[in-house]
């Protein structure tokens, strides 16, 4: 089964819900602003894709965080960030087996489900 990753408040997490159950693809969404997120995921997620990617610079998390915070941040701090702060996430996180995928447009979805 797919997992899906986000908060259900945004746009681009309910346009891939959607875009799975049109294709009836079963899936599990996960919410990690209510259900929190473990440290080890993230860390999976950093080993697949990396924490770069993940790292959402352009969230309103981001802007607020003190500037010696974003000057030095590396992969523990970034993890441990987006363990707190779960809206620096970019989302959806998408994963499909051993496969992590980064936000939604439809035709990638297209080529994760051929």
């Amino acid at each position: 089964m797919v997992k899906i990753y986000g908060i259900p408040n945004c746009d681009t997490v309910r346009k891939a819900i959607k875009w799975l159950e049109a294709k009836d693809i079963e899936h599990e969404f996960i919410d990690y602003r209510k259900n929190g997120i473990e440290r080890s995921t993230l860390e999976s997620w950093d080993n697949a894709i990396g924490w770069e990617k993940l790292l959402n610079k352009r969230s309103t998390a981001w802007r607020p965080l003190d500037q010696s915070i974003k000057d030095n941040i590396d992969r523990d701090s970034a993890i441990d960030l987006m363990k707190d702060k779960v809206t620096l996430i970019k989302r959806p996180v998408l994963v499909k087996g051993s496969d992590v995928h980064l936000s939604f447009k439809p035709e990638q979805y297209e080529s994760i489900f051929s």
